[in-house]
């Protein structure tokens, strides 16, 4: 695997992924960072066949298990999220960028959701947070992490339109 060329800025993220990791006391193997490179570099939220798929132009042996094992792990150490209506994954880029919220507080995820188009961004509002956060602690409820999907049309689909 160690073969894959991947462009500048995922292995910037790579390489911080690796910290991240070793700060967590645990190792990005090079099958778990070939997965969040191809989860990184994939255009739009991409599914665990696709990036098998991708896994196997390296590793002819590739299978299910080995792709959901390093999704897991890498889903665990907060370096990619799944949305869950798309049963596809993207990378936190707010954590590989060190943008991340601070230790001790929950990661405030939320994505829009393009039906026209696809594309996903994620979004890092606090105030979101804040608000679940109140919200539920009014009925005795911690939230140790909260991710928000909201589907609707992302500016280009829009094509300019009035909101």
């Amino acid at each position: 695997m160690a073969g894959t060329i991947f462009a500048e800025k995922t292995e910037t993220r790579l390489n911080a992924a690796e910290r991240l990791c070793a700060a967590h006391g645990s190792r990005l193997t090079d099958l778990r960072r070939q997965v969040l490179g191809l989860v990184l570099e994939a255009a739009r939220p991409v599914g665990a066949y696709d990036l098998l798929d991708g896994l196997r132009a390296d590793k002819k042996g590739a299978a299910p298990p080995t792709v959901y094992r390093a999704l897991d792990f890498l889903l665990e150490e907060g370096l990619i999220h799944k949305i869950e209506r798309l049963s596809a994954f993207v990378g936190c880029t707010h954590a590989l960028d060190g943008s991340h919220a601070e230790a001790g507080h929950p990661h405030a995820a939320q994505f829009l959701i393009c039906t026209g188009c696809g594309q996903v961004t994620e979004l890092d509002d606090h105030g979101i947070l804040h608000a679940l956060i109140h919200a539920t602690r009014q009925i005795g409820f911690m939230v140790r992490h909260s991710t928000v999907e909201a589907e609707g049309l992302c500016a280009a689909c829009l094509g300019g339109a009035a909101l």
